[in-house]
């Protein structure tokens, strides 16, 4: 029979050489992406060279001051007076010449007549140049990265 230091004693030594297999069979390194393959930074699977004959895309900037789908885009002042009184519940007469703006369009502010309400110029060049108002917030600095319609 076994005594139970002896069986400990072996558990110990099973330990070590476990743990020393490990050290030698993995070793140390500093921690990777985690978009990287754990098969491909052990050496498992070969590494797929990256294309270099390829270059980088970088997005257009967006065009500032823009109209953003969704805004609308009426050919007089009384079109948008209207409009609002329209999308308010009241009856108008007469029918309302406006148009929902499905692309971004870049524009050039003509004049502002108040927070809500601004005259201005298609500057888009896939559009059709074309005056009209509209009562989108337009705020006097784009966001970052924006670029101006007139370049």
């Amino acid at each position: 029979m076994v005594s139970m230091p002896n069986m400990l004693l072996a558990g110990a030594r099973l330990g070590m050489i476990c743990l020393a297999v490990l050290a030698i069979a993995i070793p140390a390194r500093a921690q990777s992406s985690s978009d990287s393959n754990p098969l491909v930074d052990l050496g498992l699977l070969p590494k797929k060279p990256k294309p270099s004959g390829l270059t980088e895309v970088k997005p257009q900037p967006l065009a500032w001051p823009r109209l953003d789908p969704g805004a609308v885009l009426c050919r007089t002042e009384a079109d948008l007076e209207k409009l609002g009184a329209r999308r308010h519940g009241e009856v108008v007469d007469g029918p309302i010449d406006c148009q929902i703006i499905r692309t971004a369009t870049a524009i050039a502010i003509l004049q502002r007549k108040g927070p809500g309400r601004a005259e201005v110029k298609v500057s888009d060049p896939k559009v059709e140049a074309m005056t009209g108002w509209t009562d989108a917030w337009l705020p006097d600095k784009g966001k970052a990265g924006a670029t101006s319609a007139s370049r």
